[in-house]
């Protein structure tokens, strides 16, 4: 087991996934801001990372992509509530972290992450795991789109067992759920978490195929919806349903939740919101509206692989 190898590939992963994103958008570039945690905050003792934002681009209104490495001496009761095997370990976690915010509605919000978690105690075995995943937020709903993103989320998990990709597939569908709303956030993709499947190098090739497979699986939608037209219509609904994004985020997202619980950098905690977004009172989109068609027929948990 070697954290300094998982350090180093969700480093480059950051770098790797930036480089990209700049040049779908042709004109704007990412902004590091780097950070450091010198004394104790809550659960956080240590630590540091690098919050990369790319804003008013041409194709993307706002992208943050964040590497983070922190430790502590106690966790938060969102994560000891479950497991309680955690209490008085010290313990670190480190991962990267990115969510896409498009300027064009046709264009999905894109959110990804992989991370990895320790934690140790004198003369007892470590407690480990790997998590992550990404998942599709559209404002407007192609099959063809769909499809794509879903194969592309079983080729990062083909190699590592057949039961993979379901089991990941429903775990993003029932996690990415907003329960007061009684609706998906999105059309899903893959989500895992305490994953330790198969021992260390086999759980973190699994995470390392995950965070390799987002740019084939999110890229050539871009290319494909940037310039298709849109109006104010299409921008007041992109802008609404962002609604959902922030409300799934700061009621539900056990990642926020751990971040600001433990004494997390705000900033970089809450980077995956929108630049703008709007709530309408009791809003239904018009019938046999393409808005009506995301709701009706894209919002459902799908086997979009079927034949």
């Amino acid at each position: 087991m070697n954290a300094a190898d998982v350090e180093q590939y969700l480093r480059n992963l950051q770098s790797r996934i930036c480089t990209s994103l700049e040049s779908a958008d042709g004109t704007a570039q990412f902004k590091s801001d780097r950070w450091t945690r010198g004394e104790s905050s809550g659960a956080i003792t240590g630590g540091g990372g690098d919050t990369r934002i790319l804003a008013d681009g041409e194709v993307f209104e706002r992208a943050g992509v964040a590497f983070s490495m922190v430790q502590g001496t106690q966790l938060p009761p969102s994560a000891t509530a479950h497991r309680p095997e955690l209490i008085g370990r010290q313990w670190r976690a480190m991962g990267v972290s990115l969510v896409i915010h498009p300027l064009n509605p046709h264009v999905p919000t894109a959110h990804a992450n992989v991370r990895f978690f320790i934690a140790e105690r004198e003369n007892e075995e470590p407690v480990w795991w790997f998590g992550g995943g990404f998942d599709l937020t559209p404002y407007y709903g192609y099959d063809m789109d769909c499809r794509h993103w879903h194969s592309i989320g079983a080729a990062a998990c083909a190699p590592y067992g057949a039961h993979v990709h379901p089991k990941l597939k429903n775990w993003c569908d029932e996690y990415f759920f907003l329960k007061h709303r009684n609706e998906p956030r999105g059309i899903g993709g893959l989500f895992f978490d305490d994953w330790s499947e198969g021992g260390f190098d086999n759980a973190f090739g699994l995470m390392k195929s995950v965070g390799d497979h987002f740019i084939p699986a999110y890229q050539p939608l871009v290319q494909l919806r940037k310039d298709t037209p849109y109006g104010q219509r299409e921008r007041e609904w992109q802008l609404y349903r962002r609604g959902r994004y922030v409300e799934f985020n700061l009621v539900w997202d056990r990642g926020t939740h751990f971040g600001l619980q433990s004494g997390g950098r705000t900033e970089s905690i809450l980077m995956s919101m929108p630049p703008l977004a709007s709530w309408r009172y009791d809003h239904h989109p018009e019938a046999g509206s393409a808005e009506a068609a995301l709701m009706d027929k894209y919002l459902k948990p799908t086997d979009w692989l079927k034949p």
